[in-house]
């Protein structure tokens, strides 16, 4: 118990940060949803699923290698610090000069083509948050908690207070006709969306500058002998990487491209923006399965050869799912409310993808964490070909389904495909690595979630005078079958 008071521990230290700042990230969609319709919310939609798809090729699955390396017995650790950090400057700054040379035929692939300064602007972004991903690792490694958790904020804070000043007070004013020094020199009303996308860069540069010590302590000269078994470690990481950000984000590509046919552009943007808009309401178990990466990686390679490590693993597993799983009651019990999270109602049509979304993130919760096996036993090529796998399910359902389903299609393609990925993993991982997973357990208590919240729509509860009340003791009536659950491991 004291090991995961441990791992909770740094859970609640990377989690508030990483809750706090995507929180804070996360109250710019109301305010990009009024300023915005649906097609401009589109393009902020798509550019930032390409941006997803960049992180993880200029990245190259490193930031793990980094964390495998740098824990083998004979290995120095600022040694692979430098490596690995002397190899990611390089490949992405030639990936900036080429995003900057081939601008212009970029953006007209993107059919943006009055706009090829999104490609520069994005170009850096990218660039800075890759490079930047390593230093970050270091504090991870080192379990300088805080500092990690102040860097992070401070780069929301930078992007939030941006967005503010350019669509809260530049853009109003402007629109009133009392427009001042500051908007005449800091605003333009032609550039829209792009403000969000100039505010994202300059949080970026500043994250970045913030990390210069962290980056600079202690860097030794790098070791290019070391880099070869890194790099076979980490491209198949890379792989599955790639295939897993498809399997997120693919959908908001291919909603696009494949709707522009029968429904013309505008109705395909709209589209686009009214799913990407309400995806976000499926975020907050996202937020609570990255604030557990953060500080469970590094904490499952250090348990490794500690007696009993497997059994730690299934019990951190079974406290896990028990979150995930009344976190998706809690949303789905008060969606009422959660919907004016997106105040413009314009959005709304899309709220039931959210139920489906959610599900799809417990799955992917499991998956993640199921996926200390592969990593453990250095057999990553499993966890690239588990990802392509799940890729080629939302490929082939998505290309199936959305010409006649749209949005809807999208969702159930990514609840198909992390359930698939889930389960396969699960069957491997007893193979190579057996952990002794409270599988009854989990099921019970997913299962319990999900019953609970189809007796509250059968019952149509929130719509009761005291539905608000009436949801409360359906929480409470999941939290006793959990306790149940649970109780034996507090023993």
């Amino acid at each position: 118990m004291s090991v995961l008071k441990k791992l909770a521990g740094q859970t609640a230290i990377y989690g508030m940060s990483s809750i706090v700042a995507r929180f804070l990230n996360y109250l710019l969609v109301p305010l990009h949803t009024v300023v915005f319709v649906p097609q401009q919310y589109g393009i902020i939609t798509e550019m930032y699923a390409y941006v997803a798809f960049l992180i993880i090729l200029l990245t190259y699955g490193m930031e793990t290698a980094y964390f495998r390396f740098s824990t083998k017995e004979g290995q120095n650790p600022k040694t692979v610090f430098s490596t690995v950090l002397s190899s990611l400057v390089g490949s992405t700054s030639m990936f900036i000069l080429m995003a900057i040379v081939f601008a212009q035929p970029i953006a007209d692939w993107l059919m943006y083509p009055d706009n090829k300064e999104y490609v520069v602007w994005f170009a850096i972004i990218v660039g800075l948050d890759a490079v930047s991903s390593i230093p970050l690792a270091r504090l991870r490694s080192e379990n300088r908690a805080k500092t990690f958790a102040g860097i992070n904020i401070a780069n929301v804070a930078v992007n939030v207070g941006l967005n503010l000043f350019f669509l809260m007070y530049c853009l109003p004013l402007v629109k009133s006709g009392g427009g001042n020094w500051i908007t005449d020199t800091f605003y333009d009303p032609g550039t829209g969306v792009g403000y969000v996308f100039i505010a994202n860069l300059i949080a970026s540069t500043v994250k970045f500058l913030l990390l210069g010590p962290t980056m600079l302590r202690g860097f030794v000269k790098p070791q290019m002998a070391l880099l070869k078994p890194m790099l076979i470690y980490a491209l198949p990481l890379l792989v599955a990487g790639l295939a897993g950000m498809m399997n997120e984000m693919f959908d908001r590509v291919m909603l696009k491209r494949l709707l522009i046919p029968s429904e013309g552009l505008d109705a395909a943007m709209f589209q686009l923006g009214v799913y990407g808009a309400c995806y976000k309401l499926s975020i907050i178990i996202s937020l609570m399965i990255q604030a557990f990466r953060y500080a469970a990686e590094p904490f499952f390679f250090s348990q490794e050869k500690e007696a009993g490590s497997k059994e730690l693993y299934a019990k951190v597993m079974t406290y896990f799912v028990w979150i995930l799983a009344g976190t998706f009651l809690f949303v789905m019990l008060y969606i009422d409310l959660f919907k004016y999270f997106i105040p413009n109602e314009e959005y709304w049509e899309g709220l039931k993808v959210v139920p489906i979304l959610l599900l799809a993130n417990i799955c992917l919760g499991i998956y993640y964490n199921q996926s200390v096996w592969y990593k453990l036993t250095d057999k990553t090529g499993y966890g690239a070909g588990l990802a392509i796998f799940g890729a080629l399910i939302t490929v082939v359902l998505n290309l199936l389904f959305i010409p006649t389903y749209g949005y809807m299609a999208s969702a159930w393609a990514t609840l198909a495909c992390y359930a698939s990925m889930m389960f396969v993993s699960y069957l491997l991982g007893r193979k190579f690595y057996p952990v002794p997973y409270e599988v009854g357990k989990l099921g019970i208590m997913i299962g319990s979630a999900l019953m609970i919240y189809w007796a509250s729509v059968v019952l149509n509860i929130s719509g009761m005078q005291y539905g608000h009340a009436l949801n409360v003791l359906l929480l409470l009536g999941y939290g006793a079958v959990s306790w149940v659950m649970l109780r034996p491991n507090f023993k």
